[in-house]
């Protein structure tokens, strides 16, 4: 899209470290997230957590975006294991401010469902 190709995947433990840096650089390009930058930091082994959990798990779903081997943004989706919240989850889409108007969270988005 616009001359850039990228690939949209689901994450892998390996991609932890890449994931913990540019979650904190994707909090302080925008005031559109729930945090500032380094609030709520993860760091590799947490995201290495959350990656083995979301993979484990059928209501759970965690997606990368990648341009040349470099992960660019990110979406997670994780559902609840309450029956009446079934219908519902929480998702959450980031992407580095260099790459925006590419149509990756549209991407992302889509992917999700």
């Amino acid at each position: 899209i616009n001359g850039l190709t990228y690939t949209i995947r689901s994450a892998a433990e390996k991609d932890a470290e890449q994931l913990s840096k540019i979650r904190v650089q994707i909090d302080g390009e925008t005031e559109n997230m729930d945090r500032d930058a380094g609030e709520g930091f993860i760091d590799n082994l947490g995201f290495q957590k959350i990656i083995k959990t979301d993979s484990e798990e059928t209501k759970n779903l965690f997606l990368v975006a990648e341009v040349h081997n470099r992960i660019v943004g990110f979406s997670r989706c994780e559902g609840s294991n309450f029956k009446r919240l079934s219908h519902k989850v929480e998702f959450g889409v980031c992407i580095l401010k260099e790459f925006w108007g590419y149509k990756m969270g549209k991407s992302l988005l889509q992917q999700s469902i």
